[in-house]
């Protein structure tokens, strides 16, 4: 295993391993640490109690961060007519149809999220392979796949995060900016962690929660206590 770096190592020195600390202490603790020279991404992670390998397990959702995530997100709509222009209205950034298609077949992929209405998904399902695995492809049960594409346009742009568990049961989304005052980070938190929880499976037996914790993009995770997000 590779040595860590020093600021690391530092940062690990000042987290207490073996308790977990309380939402708002995790968060204060965490912009205390000594961090790098940019302003790092605030990732909130959660191990869940379900068993991936099921269908009726599945852990999948969307959030609309009430402070945002601090990044500035670039909106791709598959449209035509009335709803091409609503996008357009709402702040898309990318707005067409078969154009937009044989663009990304060719390789562009310059943006971050893609909406579509229902009518285009034949179309859309051509880049099922390219989109799929970049977590990219529109959905229903995301809210991506809609006829009210200024509504999710405008929640993309205001801090929309998507979510799904992955094999390991792990959810994950970006909470903030360390810029960020406290409250809003938690503000934050609260929101992704009510939004996992809406989405639990009802077949889930025992603890849906077993653990969370927060980081920034060059910081160890601190251990968050349960207890302090409701669950």
């Amino acid at each position: 295993m590779a040595q860590r770096g020093k600021r690391y190592r530092e940062q690990l020195a000042r987290i207490d391993r073996t308790r977990e600390y309380s939402l708002e202490e995790a968060v204060r603790l965490l912009k205390d640490l000594p961090h790098a020279n940019f302003d790092e991404t605030v990732e909130m992670a959660m191990q869940l109690g379900v068993d991936t390998r099921r269908a009726d397990q599945a852990v999948r959702g969307m959030v609309v961060l009430p402070y945002g995530t601090g990044k500035p997100v670039r909106v791709l709509v598959f449209a035509k007519g009335d709803a091409e222009k609503e996008a357009l209205e709402a702040g898309a950034d990318y707005v067409g149809a078969d154009d937009l298609v044989q663009k990304i077949q060719e390789g562009w992929l310059d943006f971050d999220v893609a909406i579509a209405t229902p009518d285009m998904m034949s179309m859309v399902g051509r880049l099922g392979r390219i989109l799929g695995p970049r977590g990219l492809m529109p959905n229903p049960r995301t809210g991506t796949v809609t006829k009210e594409v200024g509504r999710a346009v405008r929640e993309a742009k205001a801090g929309r995060v998507e979510f799904r568990a992955d094999r390991g049961g792990n959810v994950h989304a970006p909470v903030g900016k360390l810029s960020f005052p406290e409250e809003h980070i938690v503000e934050n938190c609260r929101a992704f962690v009510e939004a996992v929880l809406r989405a639990r499976p009802a077949t889930v037996k025992g603890p849906y929660v077993r653990s969370a914790s927060i980081s920034s993009t060059m910081s160890p995770g601190i251990r968050i206590d349960r207890a302090s997000l409701g669950v």
